[in-house]
């Protein structure tokens, strides 16, 4: 890793610092890469629906907390422009849930991503699809 990965990294870190909804929710950083991450949460009592299934905006959180960390990587602030889940299997109390994003395609201030969320068997439980967009911050 190099001095400036390290630098555009910083603005992952930092927007993720200040998301208190994403760190209430006990959501920690595994990993930032290049256009990359990985984060990871537990469902705890207070997820689950009433169905006594983890809450679908919960999973849609994590991954949109990893995706934000992903396309903040580049040392530019970006946000979500669009973006969609694809609920594939249920979890319950007790689940850990790990987030994976995958930039797929960057060109301009633009960028695509692609997030698989896991239960602890490695099993895909969803699939996230985001688009970002970078933005000017005012001083």
């Amino acid at each position: 890793m190099t001095t400036s990965d390290v630098d555009h990294f910083r603005v992952a870190e930092e927007m993720f610092a200040e998301d208190l909804a994403s760190r209430r929710l006990g959501i920690e950083i595994l990993e930032i890469g290049n256009g990359s991450a990985a984060a990871r949460m537990a469902v705890t009592a207070e997820m689950v629906n009433g169905h006594g299934i983890t809450h679908g905006g919960y999973v849609f959180l994590l991954a949109d907390s990893t995706f934000a960390l992903a396309c903040n990587s580049h040392g530019r602030p970006a946000v979500a422009a669009r973006a969609d889940i694809r609920f594939l299997r249920p979890t319950r109390v007790g689940a850990v849930l790990t987030a994976t994003a995958t930039e797929r395609s960057r060109f301009g201030r633009n960028g695509i991503y692609d997030v698989a969320v896991r239960d602890s068997a490695g099993t895909v439980i969803a699939e996230f699809r985001g688009d970002s967009r970078e933005i000017a911050v005012s001083s």
